[in-house]
């Protein structure tokens, strides 16, 4: 795989990028089915134990993967904003690819608060392969009741921004029928390879509009 599908060029997304979308999209939405599981379903003290040491280790995942993200962001060329976006959107396009960085990063960030300022002072063990050690917070019921709150808030609100981007992407694939999801799913080398590929058969062009 040469390096140049593996970072972003001006035509659309690299590899990297594309694995880190994926990648933390199903952390997410995994976490928030396990976060739903073990706060509204009555199950086994064990299992609930089980449950949350696996939603803890996933969270520390999907932030290790989130602030890895973030900072590929800060460094990584911009691929050029889809044909036929006017300016309204692009802007709302990259206020929402930041918003969702910044909830991936917070979200786990304020779970681990509620780790940290428990009073049961329950270990998170990372995949029962080390221990993750709290935060340097004060341990009350009121702080871990409060956090709790943060965590759920914030973990609510990422799930309406990821439907938002879910069903915008849907609407520009099937009604737009414009690249926006294209671009997540093939690197932009393969994107331009295809697009000139597509305009070099004769059948293919000839369907285009003029």
């Amino acid at each position: 795989m040469g390096s140049n599908m593996l970072r972003n060029d001006k035509a659309g997304f690299g590899w990297i990028t594309i694995v880190l979308h994926w990648a933390i999209a199903a952390l997410i939405l995994t976490l928030l089915g396990l976060g739903f599981i073990m706060r509204r379903t009555p199950v086994d003290p064990a299992l609930q134990f089980s449950l949350y040491q696996w939603h803890k280790s996933l969270g520390f995942t999907a932030l290790g993967l989130a602030t890895i993200r973030a900072l590929w962001h800060l460094v990584e060329v911009r691929p050029r904003p889809p044909a036929g976006l006017n300016a309204l959107e692009r802007r709302a396009a990259s206020a929402t690819h930041v918003v969702l960085i910044l909830l991936a990063l917070a979200v786990p960030l304020a779970g681990w608060a509620v780790a940290s300022t428990s009073t049961l002072n329950i270990p998170s063990f990372y995949f029962n392969w080390i221990v993750i050690p709290h935060l340097p917070m004060a341990k009350s019921e009121a702080a871990e009741d409060l956090w709790t709150l943060v965590h759920m808030t914030l973990a609510y609100l990422l799930l309406c921004f990821v439907a938002l981007h879910v069903l915008a992407a849907l609407y520009h694939h099937f009604a737009r029928r414009d690249d926006v999801l294209v671009r997540m799913l093939q690197t932009g080398s393969r994107q331009r390879a295809s697009s000139q590929a597509a305009g070099s058969d004769p059948v293919i062009a000839g369907r285009k509009k003029p």
